[in-house]
């Protein structure tokens, strides 16, 4: 179970990877962070800005209309 949960529903982008990046911002390595989004870009926004980042992806999912991520905070 992640440490943090951001629900980033019903916003549009580029708000849930901003709000992502902001919650990572404040997250100390290695505590896990899941998002919520309802947005379909942030099915390819938010992976591409984890493979530039120090951050890992754990897991990501898609179903509902929801899109799910677990994201690792790197050092």
């Amino acid at each position: 179970m992640a440490d943090r949960t951001l629900d980033a529903s019903g916003l549009q982008c580029p708000m849930p990877l901003l709000k992502t990046k902001l919650e990572l911002n404040a997250m100390v390595a290695g505590e896990e962070l899941e998002v919520v989004a309802t947005d379909s870009g942030s099915a390819r926004d938010i992976p591409a800005f984890i493979e530039l980042s120090r951050h890992s992806l754990v897991s990501s999912s898609e179903g509902g209309g929801k899109y799910r991520f677990v994201i690792k905070c790197g050092g």
